[in-house]
């Protein structure tokens, strides 16, 4: 027979109350039980707990070794268990309050939370700037992040802040008018947009960065515009210019999404939370969310599903 915690509660108890007849009673039990399960536990153990005295129950020195053992495994239980109480009583009272910047994934991640999770009544908070929502994620306004890094464009992460990659590069997207010439083409060359405006939210944290690089890098001089993400999908999805998309869009209202050759504009997506624990908690329902949008976006048709990444 192993020592079980309720082993560890009854020598306590015998120990404290000095006889086997007040243990029972402080353990809720007939004192012929608990005299037959020190028994069992002195069988186990191979050796004897306690002299049984007229005056009562004294602890042997096995005894004593065992309860010096005993008493802080029993301390450390009794605080795990008020701890799990309080979280309890915390979840029954509060939200599990997400964050994302802008992808097709959180509407179904939202959704699955919101199954597993029915009494925590999940929230999102949406967001372009992948900084802001990390800083929300340090100051405890929010529990978890979706947030996304353009490549080369690394986002300043808070100390207290942990991280799960979610996927290490996923390549982004060309929006363009559905009658644009680029729309009749699979693949389209950055050279071949030279003369194209592109509207980006310079609240992105990386964006603008990034395609500014990029397009200099292809020989592009850029002509860019900022706009928030209305009138971007306005202007595109009329042909006044053109725009840099997630790897999940499908294109709507006029525009269609196109890969880029060489795909040279890309992401890392990242999720963030103050504990492992609540990035266990969110991450399966997230890569089960992401998948299911990756199954209808034209990239992951062409390139095979998305690879999900290891802890950074």
């Amino acid at each position: 027979m192993d020592l079980e915690i309720r082993h560890l509660r009854a020598v306590t108890a015998i120990a404290d109350a000095g006889s086997l007849h007040k243990a029972a009673r402080v353990l809720g039990v007939a004192q012929p039980t608990l005299t037959a399960q020190l028994r069992r536990i002195e069988e186990s153990l191979g050796g004897t707990l306690f002299l049984r005295l007229p005056e009562g129950c004294r602890p042997t020195f096995l005894g004593h070794q065992l309860l010096a053992r005993a008493r802080p495994v029993l301390a450390e239980m009794n605080q795990l268990t008020d701890q799990m109480r309080a979280a309890a009583r915390a979840e029954r009272n509060s939200h599990l309050r997400i964050g994302s910047t802008p992808t097709h994934a959180v509407a179904p991640w939202l959704r699955l939370l919101s199954e597993r999770f029915p009494e925590a009544r999940p929230t999102v908070h949406a967001e372009a700037s992948s900084c802001a929502l990390l800083r929300m994620v340090a100051a405890g306004q929010l529990d978890a992040a979706l947030v996304h890094e353009p490549e080369g464009c690394p986002l300043r992460i808070p100390a207290d802040v942990r991280l799960r990659v979610l996927l290490e590069r996923e390549p982004q997207l060309l929006g363009v008018f559905e009658h644009h010439p680029a729309a009749r083409q699979k693949t389209v060359r950055l050279q071949d947009l030279a003369d194209e405006r592109w509207m980006i939210d310079k609240t992105a944290d990386g964006e603008w960065e990034q395609l500014d690089r990029v397009l200099r890098a292809a020989g592009v001089t850029p002509q860019i515009l900022h706009g928030d993400f209305a009138t971007i999908s306005m202007l595109v999805s009329t042909g006044q210019a053109v725009m840099v998309c997630n790897g999940t869009s499908t294109g709507r209202n006029g525009a269609v999404v196109r890969r880029l050759e060489g795909d040279p504009i890309a992401a890392r997506w990242l999720l963030a939370a103050r504990s492992d624990a609540c990035l266990d908690a969110v991450y399966d329902d997230l890569v089960t969310a992401y998948r299911e949008v990756a199954d209808q976006a034209p990239l992951y048709k062409a390139i095979g599903p998305p690879v999900f990444g290891p802890t950074p």
